[in-house]
């Protein structure tokens, strides 16, 4: 356990790019957040573990909320909250966020608490890769999925209402969302194929349907879910000559709404990830008001996705390099420290070997990532399309191979709980499909280059 956590503290010594080092912002929240996470993070993710592994795992640790308010008086919350966050901020109906929900002036700390210190991709970038290095550390600073995504789509497209009854208790971290998408019955990967449906009777919607992978919806501080269905059926749509991409609406539902049910949670190779989870759920005849419910308006749930999933797929592999850099941390360390026929690992040339293309796929993946992130604030999520599909792709690969290097270099310690290798391994597995598996992104770097070959 002692080598664990000098190789966790000691995995940020790797240097920025040229290019794209982090602003003196970024450098100073960096500094802070590394502290954090070896003073808080490293030495408590073996009580984590048990927890996850104990009778009790699908309750809230105490520790969450106790590292939660530590995160917050260290100005470590909201980290991932966009750069414009304060001029969408609705909350309260007082515009740029300077009203709480009574109506009454935020103050300076409560503005800052609920906007975050503003960063834009690239500068948060650097932060996220540093809170991937655990597996639990998002939560504590406010910036884990689905959260972040669902809060973006309530900060950019979520009405004052909208805003003040879901969107702040969110930034407060009092309450946890979870995103109703994926569908077993249909390859969900194309979201034009979901089935679910959200008809309108009057001044309501009714909404039914059964959902998948549904990741938060296990949670206990789970309030609200973000549901993606139809409007339009396939018939009125033929009808209509109305777009495949303007059939599908997104609607904000309370969990604890009557039709609402949590069938079963899902394991991935073996973990629940409680309390979290990912959930099987079902909706049957769930009644919302269309006022409280609809985002942007029928027919643009295709375009939030697209929308949310640009910052988020870009979240996650920031995430992925800091997965990675703590894998090949700890990768070397036991090369170091084991002797094996005689003499270190790190002296058997096929381990050098090992360790060093784990070096080169890396950085290769990060340079791919933090171009992603600029591109992304220079140009946009359109423009930056491509970039953040071809990263989505290298990210995981990288990071699992790196983490599959690792678990080999540590033998049987590397399979179990006594090391964060295994759990790690099962997240970025994971993380190949969701938000669009490789096949699709592939696709899409594929049409780019094949429309550029034109110009």
């Amino acid at each position: 356990r002692s080598s664990i956590a000098s190789a966790s503290a000691s995995a940020s010594t790797v240097r920025a790019p040229v290019g794209f080092e982090p602003s003196e912002r970024a450098a100073k929240l960096l500094v802070s957040l590394r502290r954090f996470m070896r003073e808080h993070v490293y030495p408590n993710e073996a009580a984590f573990e048990a927890h996850a592994a104990s009778a009790e795992r699908w309750t809230v640790p105490s520790m969450t909320e106790e590292l939660k308010t530590l995160a917050q008086r260290a100005g470590l919350w909201n980290l991932w909250l966009p750069v414009d966050s304060l001029e969408l901020m609705k909350i309260g109906g007082g515009g740029g966020g300077a009203l709480d929900e009574g109506g009454k002036k935020l103050s300076e700390s409560e503005l800052s608490l609920l906007t975050g210190p503003g960063l834009t991709n690239l500068e948060y970038a650097h932060l996220a890769s540093e809170m991937g290095a655990s597996v639990w550390a998002s939560e504590f600073f406010n910036c884990s999925a689905p959260d972040t995504g669902n809060m973006e789509v309530l900060l950019r497209y979520g009405t004052a209402s909208q805003q003040t009854r879901w969107l702040a208790p969110l930034l407060r971290g009092e309450i946890r969302s979870c995103f109703a998408m994926t569908e077993p019955e249909v390859a969900s990967s194309d979201a034009t194929n979901i089935r679910s449906r959200v008809v309108r009777d009057g001044d309501e919607y009714v909404l039914n349907g059964r959902k998948w992978w549904t990741s938060g919806a296990c949670d206990p501080r789970c309030e609200v879910a973000i549901f993606m269905g139809k409007t339009t059926t396939d018939e009125d749509a033929a009808k209509a000559n109305v777009p495949k991409h303007r059939q599908q609406s997104m609607v904000l539902v309370p969990m604890r709404a009557k039709g609402v049910e949590v069938v079963r949670p899902l394991s991935v190779f073996g973990y629940d990830d409680a309390p979290h989870g990912h959930a099987e759920t079902t909706f049957r005849d769930v009644r919302v008001r269309v006022e409280d419910a609809i985002l942007l308006g029928e027919g643009r749930g295709f375009e939030i996705a697209q929308g949310r999933l640009g910052p988020g797929r870009l979240h996650h592999c920031m995430r992925l390099i800091g997965m990675g850099e703590r894998a090949l941390r700890l990768a070397s360390r036991r090369a170091a420290e084991r002797v094996a026929f005689g003499k270190p690992l790190a002296a058997n040339g096929s381990t050098l070997q090992t360790l060093g293309a784990c070096r080169v796929r890396l950085d290769g993946a990060r340079l791919m990532t933090l171009e992603a992130a600029r591109m992304l604030d220079a140009e946009g999520n359109k423009r930056a399309k491509g970039a953040i599909a071809a990263c989505k792709i290298a990210a995981p690969k990288a990071a699992l191979a790196v983490i599959d290097a690792a678990i080999q270099i540590h033998g049987g310690l590397g399979v179990c709980e006594d090391t964060p290798l295994a759990r790690m391994f099962a997240g970025a597995r994971t993380l190949r499909l969701a938000d669009g598996p490789d096949e699709v992104h592939l696709e899409t770097v594929a049409r780019i280059e094949v429309r550029n070959a034109k110009l």
